[in-house]
């Protein structure tokens, strides 16, 4: 699996930035990344706790835990922005016929090493998952990409 993130220098740290391309219709896109349902398949699968907040189980985490996320964005079927009481700030964004952009914001660099394979994952499970094929396995990914992500520039 080849790494495909970038980094985005901004007012306030870093941007982690991955990117996928989906031959799909945004609104089927998006249904991945919200129905719970769709969700379980390659992420986990959510509940509402309130209007602008959900838990999700993490099932392809050690011990499957359970994160609350704060929703502040969810403008379909082009955006949604999340944050969870770790303190990650999170957005996809899906445009055109369909590009989606994950875009993770960071204080820093710090940690990319790690996150940055991570990411790579989860998105190729949800396009697994859409297509209906074996779900890959985290060690395709972790510890190979670390370099990459450990040594990527910033871009401006």
């Amino acid at each position: 699996m080849a790494p495909t993130g970038i980094l985005r220098r901004t007012d306030t740290g870093v941007d982690l930035e991955l990117t996928r391309t989906i031959s799909a219709p945004r609104e089927d896109v998006w249904a991945t990344l919200t129905d719970s349902d769709r969700t379980a398949g390659w992420y986990g699968p959510w509940e509402r706790l309130s209007e602008n907040s959900i838990r999700v189980q993490m099932l392809f985490e050690d011990g499957a835990p359970w994160m609350d996320m704060n929703i502040h964005v969810c403008e379909s079927p082009s955006r949604l922005a999340v944050s969870t009481t770790g303190g990650w700030e999170l957005d996809v964004r899906l445009t055109g016929a369909t590009t989606l952009t994950l875009i993770h914001h960071l204080s820093s660099t710090e940690g990319v090493g790690e996150i940055g394979p991570g990411w790579e994952y989860y998105l190729d499970m949800m396009l697994a998952s859409r297509d209906g094929t074996p779900l890959p396995s985290f060690d395709d990914y972790y510890p190979s990409q670390k370099e990459y992500y450990s040594t990527l520039g910033v871009e401006r």
